[in-house]
């Protein structure tokens, strides 16, 4: 059963022209991923790998295509969570880096910290010789539209953000059965300055303990916090719950309770995965014994040869 990455491009309602561009980035990042475990890495380089991947590519919302803050402005949040030592490191509301998730896996790496924020994030990547980007190239003329549209008076960010593209985020068990996860996010559309959603904290965004499994999500981060809805699927699973059964009571949990939609891809330390969602689609794939798998609506399985460049 091992190894085996999952991927998530977010969840919400994306649009005909851009959900081949979803569906292609999450395959090529989940190849990406499943390659660093093929060739001996570890479950934490697979997840900061594949998210990489996803932040470079401007069809989702995190890295280059973040969405825009209601000034205009790039604020992107990341976590990595590693579930053998329960490290974790994140990174919130950070300007002119091209790989926040990267730069969180430094503060778990580097620093006594959990989580750094803003200009205190931006002066630790300097500190560790990461190079600062011009916000100009994070920014794409689609996420410039997209804010543009929403500073009209009656406008509904929450609601358009529902898709379009989301924030990305991969689990992942290494060979040796330790689990990872990965989050990164430029968060919800014409956003607050210093709005900072699920994605970065501990259980929401994200969790990893090689104990149970590894959880990351996608949705309205307001909602995912509400319910921890990342360590609410672990709880689930610590009761005896399936890695589907677990990931489907959590969503539901939180649909009925704070009428929030979203979506998760999930692992056990066996090698069990799944890719689960409330909202309308959610662009997914996963690895596992040299097969890639994928889908983008409910019900939707499709599987290949990871050899295939199709």
């Amino acid at each position: 059963m091992l190894p085996v990455v999952v991927v998530h491009g977010g969840a919400g309602h994306i649009p005909k022209e851009r959900s081949k561009n979803s569906m292609s980035g999450v395959c090529s990042a989940t190849r990406a991923g499943y390659a660093v475990l093929k060739g001996g890495g570890s479950s934490m380089d697979a997840v900061v790998e594949a998210v990489t991947q996803l932040e470079n590519n401007p069809s989702f919302n995190a890295g280059c295509g973040s969405v825009l803050t209601v000034k205009g402005d790039v604020e992107m949040d990341a976590i990595v969570m590693d579930g053998k030592t329960l490290g974790s490191g994140a990174v919130s509301a950070v300007r002119n880096i091209a790989n926040p998730v990267q730069l969180a896996r430094l503060v778990m790496d580097k620093t006594s910290h959990a989580c750094l924020t803003a200009e205190g994030a931006s002066q630790f990547a300097r500190s560790m010789g990461v190079p600062e980007v011009p916000q100009e190239s994070l920014i794409t003329e689609y996420a410039r539209m997209r804010w543009k549209k929403n500073l009209a008076p009656g406008a509904n960010p929450v609601e358009c953000q529902m898709g379009k593209m989301g924030t990305v985020g991969a689990v992942a068990v290494d060979s040796e059965g330790n689990v990872a996860c990965a989050t990164s996010t430029g968060g919800i559309l014409n956003k607050m300055e210093g709005r900072v959603g699920d994605t970065p904290c501990i259980g929401c965004g994200g969790y990893a303990d090689n104990q149970t499994g590894a959880v990351s999500t996608t949705g309205h981060g307001e909602a995912i916090m509400k319910v921890t809805l990342a360590r609410l699927i672990l709880f689930h699973m610590e009761q005896g719950q399936s890695v589907e059964a677990a990931s489907d009571l959590g969503l539901a949990y939180m649909k009925s309770r704070v009428e929030g939609l979203g979506g998760v891809v999930t692992v056990d330390p066996q090698g069990n995965w799944a890719a689960r969602f409330s909202s309308l689609q959610m662009a997914w794939a996963a690895a596992q014994k040299d097969t890639l798998h994928y889908g983008l609506y409910c019900g939707e399985h499709f599987t290949q040869s990871i050899e295939d460049p199709n």
